[in-house]
């Protein structure tokens, strides 16, 4: 199937992948954006996951402050290599991470980060609430399980949906520029910072 060049563009222009990956994903579904997208984002987790064990000790440390100076956030990200950590691209992605982290607070970057102590509290207010308004018991795990999946889109960064754009990920923004990359690229750690924010907290 021949793909048009306006097409080629357009896919670029949403996805920031390179011409003949964009290409490729249009040929593979037939011409369907849409469809292009999902398959460049499939991609880009299968490529994400293949380069998971390679070593990132570069990058980059970004700070971001927010509403006048009363939020502040310090986020590293790093890569395999200081041509890649000193990209545009990459640069850009650690803004924005830095910013969904000052719009959004989480608790950490993946579940693995969230402690286990604040889990079990969770699922104990969950069934609580569903045991008091009276649901069986059969569903009261099921319905726990639903809003674990939500406090998880909450608290996680990466499975929060994107500030500029919701209908996807901050893991899909990753997976994307690995995919354009071709590095290994992880969101090391950040620290958030409320003014007048009690320690701990």
């Amino acid at each position: 199937m021949e793909i048009s060049t306006g097409l080629i563009k357009e896919l670029r222009e949403k996805t920031g992948v390179g011409i003949m990956d964009c290409k490729q994903a249009l040929q593979e579904t037939g011409g369907d954006v849409e469809k292009a997208i999902e398959y460049l984002r499939k991609k880009g987790i299968a490529t994400a996951k293949k380069r998971g064990s390679r070593t990132t000790s570069e990058g980059q440390i970004q700070a971001y402050i927010h509403a006048g100076g009363k939020i502040g956030v310090l986020v590293e990200v790093n890569c395999e290599t200081d041509f890649t950590g000193k990209t545009e691209d990459f640069t850009n992605f650690v803004k924005d991470v830095a910013m969904q982290i000052a719009a959004t607070n989480p608790l950490a970057i993946d579940r693995e980060g969230i402690p286990e102590e604040t889990l079990e509290k969770e699922k104990e207010i969950y069934a609580t609430q569903a045991k008091e308004s009276g649901k069986p018991e059969k569903v009261i795990d099921r319905i726990v399980e639903g809003k674990l999946k939500k406090f998880y889109s909450e608290a996680c960064l990466l499975e929060q949906p994107f500030i500029k754009n919701p209908d996807i990920t901050v893991q899909d923004l990753l997976n994307e520029l690995i995919a354009k990359t071709g590095e290994n690229i992880i969101i090391r750690r950040f620290v958030r910072y409320q003014l007048g924010e009690a320690d701990g907290s």
